[in-house]
């Protein structure tokens, strides 16, 4: 896929099998014990902070799991080092109901439509070593791309929009850098829009 040429060079990547390794040690690096499972993960917010707290490992072995199937599940940026550097979580929008049952974008009218060809981007995680460094926008692209290489016709996505937010509150994504990528405000609501991008 996608390659970034800078000082920091890295490469994107769907996400596989070989990459079963590497992307856990990314969460690791980056001290996030979800492992990208909370949208999968069926208990309530309670159970979830137990599972942080005592049970990370579960999670973990559900990422390698997402790894080593053949789905689309998301990208990878791989530097020249071979360590994961970036993830963006791309599946079709069928594997995350829960983040579409989320108060704030609960029975919109927006989602009332055919949603088989639809894939959604649930999270952004680039090491802190590399942010600031055009991993994010890689990812994204690289998404697009994927995306529409499996048949998806639209992308959702569910960033924050509010100012001062710490690189770890913007985990669904930066704003900016889907309008700047042709995602377009489907649903306008203060911190929470939805957006959607044709392909």
């Amino acid at each position: 896929m996608s390659r970034e040429l800078t000082s920091f060079s890295f490469e994107c990547q769907p996400l596989s099998a070989a990459h079963a390794q590497i992307l856990p040690e990314l969460f690791e690096r980056a001290a996030s014990g979800c492992y990208c499972e909370w949208w999968h993960f069926e208990g309530d917010k309670n159970a979830w902070l137990d599972r942080l707290a005592h049970h990370p490992e579960a999670n973990r072995r559900a990422l390698v799991e997402r790894a080593e199937a053949p789905e689309l599940s998301g990208v990878v940026a791989v530097s020249e080092s071979g360590d994961a550097v970036g993830w963006m979580k791309l599946t079709p929008a069928s594997e995350v109901p829960k983040l579409y049952g989320q108060r704030p974008y609960r029975g919109l009218p927006c989602f009332q439509r055919d949603r088989e060809r639809t894939v959604t981007i649930g999270c952004f995680l680039v090491d802190p070593a590399w942010r600031k460094r055009g991993v994010a926008k890689a990812l994204l692209r690289a998404g697009i791309e994927l995306a529409r290489a499996a048949g998806a016709v639209t992308i959702e996505a569910f960033p924050r929009r509010a100012d001062g937010l710490r690189d770890e509150e913007v985990w669904t994504g930066p704003h900016g850098l889907y309008v700047k990528h042709g995602f377009e405000i489907v649903h306008d609501l203060a911190q929470y829009p939805v957006l959607r991008r044709m392909l």
